[in-house]
């Protein structure tokens, strides 16, 4: 008890004092003129990135990340935060299982609480189809070394009581998928764990920092101009998610790429019903509860392109309507705030990690609603890849060069849902 009060104690006493003896959680530095590495993108993925490329390739020199707004202020902070490794080709689940296993040592690896909470995710089936679509990818998960099971509509009802799993429902619940591995982190935390653990390995992290444009000469990266002033340096990775097409028209290239709001909102908080993430594809939401209590509910991506940060009524109105089909007893309970994130969306739903017809220059982007779940092994292959001045094992299937060769990898149904 003695302890307990003189630990209370002491956090009253550094409050009152401004918290004077903390050390910051990294060092804000001024840009130099010239670096080794730079990386265009302070989310998730960017500071993932930066701490890999510094830790494990130190050989490659001086590393900046440069964030127009502030760190993992972006996609990183206005997203769902489900992390699942459980998709239906090789090449994908393959970078979201290196991705999931990083995940489950990240909090040590970082010594940085991410508050992974390991509690399971339901993609819940509503029809005949939707079974066989489920019984296909849970078997490929199987040889894929990914856990997964097939789950009938009474093992569901079992797992999640508050389910309304009768067959007088518009869209009955025949059975799932579940991953058990499957579950949330927290976005502020990741995004906070990688800066410190990167600024503490030397990299510089610049905030309010953004690129206006590229220096090429010769088909070589030489530069960037930034509004903080001009940066020499021939090796540059972009990892600006929503962005990602306005940063490579900078250097003459065209992504396939197309940029939509991606929305979700929270509800007013409430007793814990919710003990893990429930999705469907047929009413298209998904949710899950945070530990304040909030219901967590996705919903789709804007049908329309833009860059706006803000919901729209109508998408707002189809998920609440879609979870009340699945929760009758959430319809009475009021939305508490929204927010759109800006994805962006390739022709067959997987990433571009590539590097480009410019010499020097690489883009990992195009991760669509899957953003967060990746940030770990997006960041570590990422991180290979500006090192070695090529693709590794898992990176090689995932270059823009696919969507001339025709070798896509179609992830729409085990991606179709905003996650």
């Amino acid at each position: 008890m003695r302890g307990q009060n003189y630990s209370l104690w002491s956090l009253l006493k550094h409050g009152f004092k401004n918290h004077q003896t903390w050390e910051p959680a990294w060092e804000r530095v001024a840009l130099k003129p010239s670096y080794d590495v730079v990386i265009v993108g302070g989310g998730g993925h960017g500071l993932a990135t930066a701490y890999y490329l510094a830790k494990n390739h130190p050989q490659v020199g001086k590393i900046a990340v440069l964030e127009k707004g502030y760190l993992g202020g972006g996609n990183t902070a206005r997203n769902t935060t489900i992390v699942r490794s459980n998709y239906l080709w090789d090449e994908s689940a393959a970078i979201y299982e290196h991705s999931l296993k990083l995940w489950e040592g990240l909090t040590e690896d970082l010594n940085f609480n991410v508050m992974l909470s390991q509690r399971g995710v339901f993609n819940l089936g509503h029809t005949l189809q939707d079974m066989r679509d489920i019984e296909r990818r849970v078997n490929a998960n199987a040889l894929q070394g990914v856990d997964a099971h097939v789950l009938n509509a009474q093992e569901v009802k079992e797992k999640i009581p508050q389910l309304d799993c009768s067959r007088s429902r518009r869209f009955p619940v025949l059975g799932a998928s579940w991953q058990p591995r499957a579950g949330v982190a927290h976005h502020d935390a990741v995004a906070r764990g990688f800066a410190r653990a990167a600024s503490r390995l030397g990299v510089d992290l610049i905030e309010g920092c953004e690129v206006t444009g590229m220096d090429i000469q010769n088909g070589q990266i030489r530069g960037l101009q930034t509004n903080l002033g001009a940066i020499k340096t021939e090796r540059v990775g972009c990892v600006a998610a929503g962005h990602s097409s306005v940063l490579a028209k900078m250097a003459g290239l065209r992504m396939p790429l197309e940029s939509h709001p991606l929305q979700a909102f929270v509800s007013e908080s409430m007793q814990r019903v919710i003990d893990t993430v429930i999705m469907s594809n047929a009413v298209h939401g998904y949710l899950s509860q945070s530990d304040k209590g909030e219901l967590v509910i996705g919903a789709g991506i804007d049908s329309y392109l833009g860059y706006g940060q803000r919901g729209s009524p109508h998408v707002i109105e189809h998920t609440a309507a879609a979870i009340i089909e699945l929760f009758p007893q959430f319809s009475r309970v009021r939305m508490n705030r929204q927010w759109g994130g800006i994805v962006d969306v390739t022709p067959d739903a997987c990433p571009i990690i590539s590097k480009t017809a410019v010499q020097g220059l690489f883009f990992n982007c195009g991760w669509g609603t899957g953003g967060f779940k990746a940030t770990p092994g997006s960041g570590h292959v990422f991180a290979d890849m500006l090192a070695q001045g090529g693709p590794g094992p898992l990176s090689k299937a995932f270059s823009v060069d696919r969507f001339h060769t025709g070798h896509l990898i179609d992830e729409h149904g085990a991606a179709g849902v905003a996650h």
